[in-house]
């Protein structure tokens, strides 16, 4: 099998933590661009001592390390971009980029410790430090009013749970695409949890669709098929779950989406 092969399984994934990494689907698709760039360029640098997708993530952050996509508007005359770009970079001023790295390595990718140390290129006795102040510092920097769209009542408890744990208000739990909007409109959520899938078989995507129609909010995804969601062949998510998750995935997802979003009010 060939090494283009053996990485095409793991490139939608990340995507994934190169979006939730940068809180852009374009910077995040970026950064990946600019691996495979590397790759492609210099194969004979590829770790190999390490299996490919461990390898594929190492070579990421070495082109995240050296590079700085996400500190430059894409546009200088979109004032709405520019306000993003000046909050995002406000806020990466005030937080160790590395923290937040071995966050959504652990927390969002699964990786070990072992290999988040070996990743970011730190001792992995650091990375459990580094997780708990990622999770202090943007837990202090961010509140919101969260709409929970899942029609698994287990599961949209838990979130819930997570949600409330967090500090955050849950605006209400809606199971169908409708029943979203309508929540939706009558008490602006700040953050939007969506399943795909929902009890009357409608879709939530479509639902999220609804509700971007009305205002801007950010969205997390949450899916047990997210390669269906990042085929690169459409307008995708930044933020996306896998079902099943860890209640950590959760909170690392929200944090970083809250994290990069203008609305969010800081705790007090």
């Amino acid at each position: 099998m060939s090494l283009g092969q053996q990485l095409a399984p793991h490139l939608p994934f990340l995507r994934r933590y190169g979006r939730a990494l940068t809180g852009s689907q374009t910077h995040g698709d970026r950064y990946v661009r600019a691996t495979l760039e590397a790759l492609v360029a210099a194969p004979d640098e590829f770790p190999k001592e390490v299996d490919p997708r461990l390898g594929l993530y190492r070579m990421f952050q070495a082109i995240w390390s050296s590079t700085n996509y996400d500190e430059t508007p894409e546009n200088s005359g979109a004032s709405d971009g520019d306000d993003q770009e000046s909050i995002a970079r406000a806020r990466l001023a005030r937080m160790t980029p590395l923290s937040r790295q071995a966050l959504l390595l652990t927390a969002m990718e699964g990786f070990t410790p072992e290999d988040t140390a070996y990743l970011i290129d730190v001792d992995h006795s650091e990375v459990d430090s580094l997780v708990a102040e990622a999770l202090a510092e943007i837990e202090k920097q961010t509140r919101a009013r969260v709409l929970i769209i899942e029609d698994e009542p287990i599961i949209a408890m838990d979130i819930e749970t997570i949600v409330r744990d967090l500090g955050h208000d849950v605006t209400g739990v809606a199971v169908t695409r409708d029943e979203a909007l309508a929540l939706a409109m009558e008490d602006r959520p700040g953050l939007v949890l969506a399943d795909i899938q929902l009890a009357d078989d409608s879709s939530g995507i479509d639902a999220v669709k609804d509700i971007l129609a009305e205002f801007s909010v950010p969205v997390i995804f949450i899916t047990a098929f997210p390669e269906r969601l990042l085929t690169g062949e459409r307008p995708e998510p930044t933020f996306l779950i896998t079902k099943p998750f860890q209640r950590s995935t959760v909170k690392a997802a929200i944090s970083q989406a809250l994290f990069f979003d203008s609305a969010t009010v800081p705790q007090l």
